[in-house]
């Protein structure tokens, strides 16, 4: 087990913090007073992070290391890694999942995790709710036709049931991001329904929303919105069934995975014109380039914009840096990791 939480006299130890990231992270998740709370710890120059914990600089930062700083791209922290960390207390991860560099023995060791995933959620679902709202007032479907046509466009009688009042939204998944959806979707004139396996009737209240099985979901609503991990259970979850019993004119929206959704499926509704898609995720990542949703008039591709970007990376910067002080004080994280909930997490 590792030594319990201590005060703030931490905060005098050198190298108690220890970054590892990729070497141009820190300066852009970490900005103005932010950069300074992290002088504040580090010294006045935090220097280059740590990218990876086999040299014998990085294996000796480790052996004062109190709390790993890590974000995008940091090295995997496994059993190996800790033999080397006697000290360590918290992993304190400035994005989203953690599961890509924290291995379970982080966990049985008692070492404590912290994630950013609830700043990360913000900008994801700040797209996710403008694309509803743009989807259901046909904006995609109307610049097309308004570029190509060059001229008129008789709204009223070519698109006579669009727009947002009285609209169905299914959100796949009350996920952080989906739960943070229907909460920005209070304001307007739609019906909320959610589908996942873990909220009740009283959790669904409690957001606003109605709870339904996915079936219903898909063949009830304007727009359908994927927030679900991805795991094994989710794999392929869009399905040709699913994606046929979607309304005509309905538009789907993927800020998940691509693996929950079966393309070859997808292309093959979407090429019959009934629906649309929005996607900010493919699998494989990057679409390939001979792939017909490149081409498809019926589908806005974006290169996985959703989440934090740009100056909203300050903000997971904020986030992770107040959980660190927490540490070194001694409070408890106000965002942690449950290494039981990993496995239907994102």
């Amino acid at each position: 087990m590792s030594a319990p939480v201590g005060g703030s006299a931490d905060r005098a130890v050198p190298g108690a913090v220890v970054l590892a990231m990729p070497a141009g992270l820190p300066s852009r998740l970490f900005r103005g007073e932010c950069a300074e709370r992290l002088r504040a710890l580090v010294g006045p120059d935090w220097g280059p992070p740590v990218t990876g914990f086999h040299s014998a600089e990085a294996l000796e930062r480790l052996a004062r290391a109190r709390v790993l700083l890590t974000g995008w791209g940091s090295p995997v922290i496994d059993a190996g890694v800790l033999d080397h960390a006697p000290h360590l207390r918290a992993v304190v991860h400035a994005a989203g999942t953690v599961k890509g560099h924290v291995c379970p023995a982080v966990f049985q060791r008692g070492v404590l995790v912290s994630s950013a995933a609830d700043a990360n959620a913000v900008p994801v679902a700040e797209y996710t709710v403008a694309m509803i709202l743009l989807a259901n007032k046909a904006v995609p479907a109307m610049a097309r036709e308004y570029r190509a046509r060059r001229g008129a466009i008789d709204l009223l009688g070519e698109y006579p049931d669009v727009g947002n009042h009285g609209k169905t939204v299914g959100l796949v998944g009350a996920s952080k991001i989906g739960r943070r959806v229907a909460e920005l979707l209070r304001p307007f004139d739609l019906e909320v329904l959610v589908s996942d396996p873990y909220l009740d009737e009283a959790g669904a209240a409690v957001l606003g929303v109605r709870k339904t099985g996915l079936d219903d979901l898909f063949a009830s609503c304007d727009v359908v919105s994927l927030h679900a991990p991805a795991i094994e259970e989710t794999r392929g979850m869009v399905d040709a069934a699913r994606l046929a019993a979607m309304r005509t004119g309905a538009t789907l929206i993927n800020t998940a995975r691509g693996s929950l959704v079966d393309h070859d499926a997808l292309i093959a509704e979407l090429r019959r014109g009934r629906i649309s898609a929005v996607l900010d995720v493919t699998e494989p990542e990057i679409t390939p380039p001979d792939s017909p949703l490149w081409d498809l008039q019926n589908v806005v591709l974006t290169p996985h914009v959703a989440g934090s970007l740009g100056n909203e990376l300050a903000r997971l910067g904020e986030q992770a840096l107040d959980e660190v002080f927490r540490v070194i004080d001694g409070r408890p994280l106000r965002h942690p990791v449950d290494l039981a909930a990993l496995p239907v997490s994102a």
